[in-house]
């Protein structure tokens, strides 16, 4: 028996169609498939959607400022986002709560140094531009520690450590660090370091 040729399959691909319901398409095999819109959302992304509600916060606040031309926040916040994004890039994946808030922590601990350096060098107007800066950026962190607060973890520190002196101020001070941030209470390293030597040379 021979094989139907080209025109026999036209013919029936023409029947197919005439026969079928008012309102159905046949499927037709192709070799190409309709492209599928998933490739437009990496995982990155899809993870920032669920889990990146700082992001979120800030990405909305830059709209807010936006439509009131609020531009030194506008730039602050553009700032603090693209700054995020790159340790997201970094990491090649979306950012945790701690992970974000590091972030920020660094940002903030970097401009409290200009403001010392533009202080000391008579440059007030640019020292304030970087205070302004902090302000915003610490208003999307928790509550920093007060200095009771400070005293009372390095005592338990170093409570916990037994009798350490001076010399280990420290292992004195990473311990002090790493209790604050397991029991996610954001603090200013310079005043637990100042908490430590008070209380280790008053040992």
């Amino acid at each position: 028996m021979c094989g139907a040729g080209p025109l026999a399959l036209r013919n029936g691909l023409a029947n197919n169609r005439a026969s079928a319901p008012e309102g159905h398409k046949p499927t037709v095999a192709t070799d190409r498939e309709a492209p599928s819109t998933a490739f437009l959302y990496n995982d990155r992304t899809m993870g920032n959607d669920r889990t990146m509600g700082l992001t979120d916060q800030i990405q909305k606040d830059i709209i807010t400022a936006m439509k009131a031309r609020d531009e030194a926040r506008l730039s602050t916040l553009r700032m603090v986002k693209s700054a995020l994004k790159n340790r997201e890039v970094e990491k090649m994946a979306a950012l945790d709560e701690k992970e974000s808030q590091q972030v920020l922590g660094t940002l903030i601990k970097q401009r409290k140094d200009s403001v010392e350096q533009f202080t000391k060098g008579g440059r007030q107007e640019l020292a304030d531009k970087e205070a302004a800066e902090i302000v915003l950026i610490e208003s999307y962190l928790p509550k920093a520690a007060g200095e009771a607060e400070i005293v009372a973890g390095v005592k338990a520190v170093i409570a916990e450590m037994g009798s350490p002196s001076m010399k280990d101020m420290g292992a004195v001070m990473k311990n002090a660090m790493a209790k604050f941030a397991s029991q996610g209470i954001r603090v200013d390293g310079k005043a637990v370091s100042e908490a430590v030597k008070r209380e280790l040379a008053g040992k």
